[in-house]
């Protein structure tokens, strides 16, 4: 009896310690991690020195991609607006609305679901920290769109100003940039990127000691044109003699890289790296800052075209992606992923259901993380440099539209169907309807096999005729006159006018 009953003790203990083991499994799953996503602004694959650039050097990269998993052959779009929508919706740019960076068609159509939105439903709160490039008017500003702090420039770089809607402040700059926050126009002190990175690392800050998750998304400017960097990190380059638009785009990265080696110091000093999603990429391919070096022939790590272009060189980024205890670090993945491949893995990784949301193009890459899978779905992926010009009857009286009105044929979407575009699997690259290119044997796209594969060819393009049948009906900014205001240039002269442009106040971060 007495044994029996020990016995009983035993396995009730036993109970008990399972159960509670269980349950502080279940409390611990049930966190998600934060995600902290950096995006830089025009720099190329090639533009950093792990990756063999002989013109800068990116220490904090390199050492971020040793501690990651790098997806090597990650695909995004070949101008920043229409990568940005695809990160923000999961869907193909042009099925929001977006065709160009300018022109209204920069605007991501409204009544999607974006991403900080969706992990609004996982309990997680969204910050955004440079730029947008999504849309000037109230109704399509990030504070719209699901995110709950707001810290950025207008337009699609600070201080430009294009016919229609699409513009930032009057007569910003690099140094010192007016920058809306949450709605207020503030007078910031410093350069772009340290002014962005200062105040995401404040507000990731006080959202540490919080119990629920954080999305920070750091989209700087920088190596946008114009290509101007502070004085100490564009010195080095002046020293070698490389041409002055170079000094600028080199140099602006290297203070990226200085930034992001302080985010990851921070996030180690606050005790969250090891539950933290930490993510650099860039928006596109290299551009033309980075052309002229002194190294002769401009580096692309080995690859064709550049920012615009629909070759690998205009398309293929880096991605680093590290979760200290859970991704194995120092991992390379050659799986063809892309842009819209983002949102559905956050959801995800947070333990998000999606299955409501209509028209995701985008598939977890998830798996691949993890080492649960090794074969993609070979899918055909459909790129589009779009940038058409103006149909004459959408054109406002402001000046210097008529540079961007094209004629009936250059304007019509349907007549560059063909022209500018690329269809990708696995292995192969379809370009502009005439060239076909084995990656797996030509990385550099030198040699047009396309008389040799007439049934690949065919293939190829029926799936591009009825991607293209699909997207076209969604290419809702297409017949949108231009505005006759710039938001930004309004709001900031009411807020002058009636409150003044009050100064940032820096946070303190130690």
């Amino acid at each position: 009896m007495e044994n029996t009953s020990r016995l009983h003790s035993l396995l009730f203990f036993g109970l008990v310690l399972l159960f509670f083991g269980c349950k502080q499994e279940i409390e611990e799953k049930a966190i998600p991690p934060n995600i902290i996503l950096v995006m830089t602004d025009d720099q190329g694959y090639g533009d950093i020195s792990a990756h063999g650039s002989p013109d800068v050097f990116t220490p904090n990269m390199d050492k971020l991609k040793s501690q990651s998993i790098s997806l090597e052959d990650f695909q995004v779009s070949p101008t920043c607006a229409p990568t940005r929508s695809a990160i923000m919706s999961g869907r193909h740019p042009f099925k929001n609305g977006i065709t160009h960076t300018i022109l209204e068609r920069e605007r991501m159509a409204l009544g999607l679901t974006t991403l900080p939105q969706v992990l609004k439903r996982g309990g997680y709160t969204s910050g955004i920290f440079g730029k947008w490039h999504l849309g000037d008017e109230q109704e399509y500003q990030p504070d719209s769109r699901g995110f709950d702090e707001v810290f950025i420039h207008g337009a699609g770089g600070i201080g430009q100003a294009y016919a229609g809607s699409c513009a930032d402040v009057p007569d910003n700059g690099y140094f010192n940039p007016v920058i809306k926050h949450n709605g207020v126009f503030v007078k910031t002190e410093g350069f772009c990127t340290d002014v962005f990175f200062t105040q995401a690392l404040s507000w990731i800050k006080q959202k540490s000691s919080a119990e629920e998750p954080f999305f920070a998304y750091i989209t700087t400017n920088a190596p946008h044109g114009p290509f101007i960097a502070p004085e100490k990190y564009k010195q080095k380059f002046i020293d070698q003699s490389y041409p002055e638009d170079a000094q600028g785009f080199y140099g602006m990265i290297e203070n990226v890289d200085d930034n992001l080696g302080v985010l990851m110091d921070k996030l180690d000093a606050w005790g969250i790296a090891d539950n933290t999603i930490l993510i650099f990429m860039t928006d596109n391919g290299k551009t033309y800052g980075g052309y002229n070096t002194v190294h002769g022939e401009t580096y692309n790590a080995g690859m064709r075209g550049f920012k615009g272009s629909v070759y690998e060189g205009g398309t293929r980024v880096p991605f680093f992606i590290r979760w200290p205890k859970v991704f194995k670090q120092g991992q390379e993945i050659d799986v063809m992923l892309n842009h819209y491949d983002i949102l559905p893995t956050f959801a995800e990784i947070a333990n998000i259901d999606i299955s409501d949301i209509p028209d995701i193009d985008g598939k977890s890459f998830y798996p691949f993380l993890m080492n649960d899978s090794t074969h993609s779905e070979d899918r055909f992926r459909f790129f589009h440099g779009g940038r058409w010009p103006l149909n004459p009857e959408n054109i406002s009286g402001q000046d210097g539209t008529d540079r961007w009105v094209g004629t009936e044929e250059t304007s019509n979407p349907d007549n560059s169907k063909y022209k500018k575009f690329a269809v990708r699997n696995e292995r192969y690259r379809f370009v502009n309807n005439s060239e076909l290119y084995d990656l797996s044997q030509d990385p550099g796209e030198t040699s047009n096999i396309a008389e040799e594969h007439p049934e690949l060819i065919a293939e190829m393009r029926a799936a591009y005729d009825a991607w293209w049948m699909e997207v076209r009906p969604l290419m809702v900014n297409e017949n949108a006159p231009l505005a006759d205001e710039k938001p930004f240039w309004v709001e900031y002269q009411k807020q002058e006018d009636s409150s003044g442009i009050k100064d940032w106040v820096k946070p303190e971060l130690e």
